[in-house]
């Protein structure tokens, strides 16, 4: 038997578990053993921190879903990490960067903590969003009223479509139905503006499901509803897990949110 320790983690309800500089290898096994929620720890993915040459405040991020896939990147998923790596590296300053390597590229966090508490308040610059995934065509089949919809980029693909009630939507049934259609699957996001500074936001996760956040639905949610001309700058993403704030700044997204540390966990296994 060997161990490794884990730090678990969640950013408005998307959990993680992160091993910074681990001893052993892991991968989409680990992932899927540990992130069951029944027979596991229970979370919606794994992360595993590298520590780079260049500099103590680089790393590099491998990510896994709950159901062992690869994924590039997560909004909520880079926070906690910085927050597990400050906890793994502490620093007397208020506010410590780091430069995440992803596999959508670099993304800079930043974690602002008092040190006191278990929640810190981190910033990801989420990079430049770009036009994604087409649209999807068949929303009358499964009587849904999108009134508009659009794929975006953000280094992970999402489908952002506005309606009118988005707690409304039954999710489990048809997130696997629209995410089916596309060959590499997706996030889709169903979004709401209530006023030029705030949207309600449901998310079905690639690799996950139904999730209580998503950091790049938050990005993703936002930029489409700018881009359709209904909000300003910087706009409240209200979840189910709690709400984030992204601000369009020239060619990138900065997304702001909690990140809360929950345990400690040492881990045996063969």
């Amino acid at each position: 038997m060997a161990s490794v320790m884990l730090t678990k983690h969640h950013g408005l309800g998307n959990d993680f578990l992160i091993a910074v500089d681990p001893d052993m290898a892991l991968g989409p096994e680990q992932a899927v053993r540990w992130c069951d929620r029944h027979r596991g720890l229970g979370a919606d993915g794994l992360i595993a921190a590298v520590p780079r040459p260049e500099s103590p405040l680089a790393w590099t991020m491998h990510l896994w879903n709950a159901d062992g896939s690869r994924a590039e990147l997560s909004g909520n998923g880079l926070r906690c990490l910085g927050q597990a790596i400050l906890l793994q590296n502490p620093s007397q300053d208020s506010q410590v960067t780091y430069d995440i390597h992803t596999d959508a590229g670099v993304r800079t966090v930043e974690v602002m903590t008092d040190g006191s508490s278990h929640t810190d308040l981190v910033t990801v610059d989420m990079g430049q969003p770009r036009i994604g995934p087409p649209a999807w065509s068949r929303w009358p089949d499964l009587g849904v009223n999108v009134a508009a919809q659009i794929g975006v980029d953000l280094g992970n693909p999402h489908l952002v479509c506005r309606v009118d009630n988005p707690s409304a939507i039954d999710l489990a049934k048809i997130g696997p139905v629209v995410e089916s259609d596309y060959p590499k699957g997706l996030n889709i996001e169903f979004i709401a503006v209530h006023s030029r500074t705030e949207i309600e936001l449901v998310v079905w996760e690639r690799g996950v499901g139904i999730t209580q956040a998503c950091g790049t639905g938050a990005c993703a949610g936002a930029w489409a509803a700018g881009h359709w001309g209904l909000v300003d700058v910087p706009v409240a993403v209200n979840m189910p897990g709690g709400s984030a704030s992204v601000r369009a700044e020239r060619d990138r997204l900065l997304l702001t949110g909690p990140a809360t540390f929950v345990a400690v966990v040492e881990l045996e296994h063969s």
